[in-house]
């Protein structure tokens, strides 16, 4: 193995917050497999090794992978052994009387007691994890632990230097051709005037200068863009805050081409002073796409 690779083995008790603790880990940019079987680990980690995109792993590693479990101790032996590998295990715990309760709420049966009590369950898997509780890095009690709370203990501790935790995402659109499903926020912006009835700028998009100065040069624009961005610099911390990984704010007008892409563009360019943008137009050209089939 040629790089140091940072691999972060997630475990613990069933019902403590692996889910939760995956799913962080997939936000923060970690390519994260959910239950593998300890054995294949060695093998999955020769099969990324060369690729530079898998440089940091999260696997979790639990009671469901129960028929290979004993193989696990020799497996964490050489992981630990190998120079080339910075590896962390998160052991996740809680309270028996709290794991009771989840199971309970959920209706679902501990790996097991599937023909017995869920206490008589928790008691075997305690025993069970108790050796590779030994080997953590760090052992985190989400007895009393929202799932947003988790979820900031998690990228508290492990977040790389390099990943994004919150990214807002800009989308334009044209209503003619549906309302964008994956959108958070939606704002409407037909009741400017459309460039699309100035004959020299029909052809053109928000993104040219043309089209963004008629568009912002309108005297309802800058009222508009004041009050939506200060009601956006408001808002938008409070979803970062509440642990949400992305933020999509769509800007549409009839057909997707000049309105709302010059806004888009105005509002995720200030946007970016404060946050990771992303910018995309979804119907920039989809009026042109649709005359040329015609």
């Amino acid at each position: 193995m040629s790089r140091n690779l940072k691999l972060t083995i997630i475990t613990g008790m069933s019902g403590a917050g692996k889910t939760v603790a995956v799913q962080s880990f997939e936000d923060m940019g970690y390519f994260a497999i959910d239950n593998i079987p300890p054995s294949l680990v060695p093998k999955f980690i020769d099969l990324v090794e060369p690729n530079e995109q898998y440089s940091e792993l999260a696997l979790v590693i639990d009671m469901r992978s129960r028929a290979f479990f004993s193989e696990i101790h020799t497996i964490l032996n050489e992981l630990l052994d190998n120079k080339n590998i910075e590896m962390r295990i998160l052991f996740l715990d809680a309270s028996d009387q709290e794991l009771i309760a989840r199971y309970k709420e959920t209706r679902r049966n501990h790996p097991l007691s599937q023909a017995g009590l869920i206490s008589d369950g928790i008691n075997k898997e305690r025993e069970l994890l108790e050796p590779i509780r030994q080997f953590a890095t760090l052992v985190v009690d989400t007895s009393k632990l929202s799932p947003r709370e988790l979820r900031y203990k998690i990228q508290t501790e492990f977040k790389p230097k390099t990943s994004i935790s919150f990214r807002v995402e800009m989308l334009s659109f044209g209503f003619k051709y549906g309302l964008p499903l994956d959108a958070d926020i939606v704002m409407d912006v037909r009741f400017l005037p459309n460039p699309y009835y100035i004959k020299e700028l029909r052809e053109k998009t928000g993104l040219d200068q043309s089209v963004y100065d008629y568009v912002m040069n309108q005297a309802t624009s800058e009222e508009f863009y004041q009050s939506f961005f200060k009601l956006l610099q408001s808002i938008v911390p409070q979803y970062q805050k509440e642990g949400k990984s992305s933020l999509t704010i769509a800007i549409g007008c009839t057909g997707g081409q000049h309105r709302s892409v010059a806004f888009t563009k105005r509002i995720g360019h200030a946007l970016a002073e404060s946050f990771h943008v992303n910018i995309t137009h979804r119907d920039i050209f989809k009026r042109k796409e649709v005359v040329n089939r015609s």
